[in-house]
C-alpha cells in the first residue's frame, strides 16, 4: 500500500505545482504521513483516517496564513486605474467601442451609457485590455 500513497503524494504534489493557488498541498501532506503509517499497519481504515486527520488539520493550521497572504494583494500598475477618473476621447456607446484617457494613457473603453468626447467617466473595472467606465455622478 506504501506504493499507492506514495503515488497519490507525487500526483497530488505535481498538481499543486501545477496551479499556484493552493489546490492539493493539504492532501499531499496527508497522503505522505499516511505513506509512513503504511510501514507500521496494513490497517487500510487507518491509513486513511490518517490521510483525513493529517490532511484537516494542516488546512486548519495553515489557513490563517492563507488568508493573511491572499489579504496582501498589491494592485498592479493596470489595477490601480480601477475608480479613477477618466476623460472620453472617442464617443463611447453600448454598442460602439471609444477611447478614454486615464493616468495619462489612452485605453479603449465600453460603457452602457452613451458618452461623447470630453466627458468625464469613472473607470468600474477592466474587460480584457478594455475599461468598463459609466458616468460621474455630480
Amino acid at each position: 500500500m506504501a506504493v499507492c500513497w506514495l503515488t497519490v503524494f507525487i500526483v497530488l504534489l505535481f498538481l499543486e505545482l501545477c496551479t499556484v493557488n493552493l489546490v492539493s498541498i493539504w492532501f499531499a501532506i496527508g497522503s505522505f504521513a499516511s505513506f509512513f503509517v503504511s510501514f507500521f499497519t496494513d490497517n487500510m481504515i487507518l491509513q486513511m483516517i490518517v490521510f483525513i486527520v493529517v490532511s484537516v488539520v494542516t488546512l486548519l493550521v495553515t489557513k490563517p496564513f492563507v488568508k493573511k497572504v491572499k489579504a496582501n494583494k498589491t494592485m498592479t500598475n493596470l489595477d490601480r486605474v480601477i475608480g479613477m477618473e477618466a476623460v472620453v476621447t472617442e464617443d463611447i456607446s453600448k454598442f460602439h467601442v471609444g477611447e478614454v484617457k486615464v493616468d495619462g494613457k489612452k485605453w479603449s473603453a465600453k460603457s452602457d451609457d452613451e458618452l461623447t468626447k470630453g466627458e468625464v467617466v469613472l473607470v468600474e473595472k477592466i474587460d480584457g485590455v478594455k475599461l468598463i467606465v459609466k458616468k460621474k455622478e455630480d
